[in-house]
């Protein structure tokens, strides 16, 4: 059934609005998907904090103009859908690529990360990246460890000390002659 002009220009105005902040998209197709896997994979993109959209080939390059997408967006062929999200890119394509493990009926065509397209390979790559929240825990290790490492050898010197000085009064070496 053919859509009317008026519903495509706000269909592109709504995906317009929401690829607006977004830095990072993955597309796929979708052809052989049931209704529960599509439900199960929107959940999977809604907890990493991202959407999930079908889209037109056609339209999709037009809502993205102007957005850091806008390349992966052009030239797309047969059905498509894009799961985008303008916060960690690696938690999207983490959850992204432990469902498709799953469910071999979605493929992915490929990926942007920043305005740098992806491929396949890449997209897969990223998913075995450590996210956001584990590269700052990493982080703050690292910096902590120094102090941490300082403060332990400082203590070290008055606990030994204490340690000789209670040897040396229970084998009663400081008794008055």
């Amino acid at each position: 059934m053919a859509i009317s002009k008026a519903k495509k220009e706000e269909k592109v105005l709504q995906l317009t609005k929401e690829l607006e902040g977004s830095t990072t998209a993955i597309i796929g197709t979708f052809a052989k998907l049931t209704v529960a896997q599509d439900f199960e994979l929107r959940k999977v993109v809604r907890e990493a904090g991202g959407k999930y959209r079908v889209v037109k080939n056609k339209l999709a390059p037009i809502a993205a103009k102007g957005t850091q997408i806008e390349e992966a967006l052009k030239g797309l062929k047969g059905v498509s859908a894009v799961a985008f999200t303008s916060g960690d890119p690696v938690a999207l394509a983490k959850g992204f690529s432990k469902w498709v493990g799953d469910n071999a009926e979605f493929q992915f065509k490929l990926g942007i990360v920043d305005g740098k397209l992806l491929t396949v390979e890449d997209v897969k790559a990223l998913a075995s990246m450590p996210g956001k929240d584990e590269l700052y825990s990493k982080l703050l290790f690292l910096i902590n460890a120094p102090a941490q490492r300082l403060a332990t050898v400082l203590n070290a010197t008055g606990r030994d000390l204490a340690v000789v000085l209670g040897q040396g009064v229970e084998k009663e070496k400081f008794a008055a002659a």
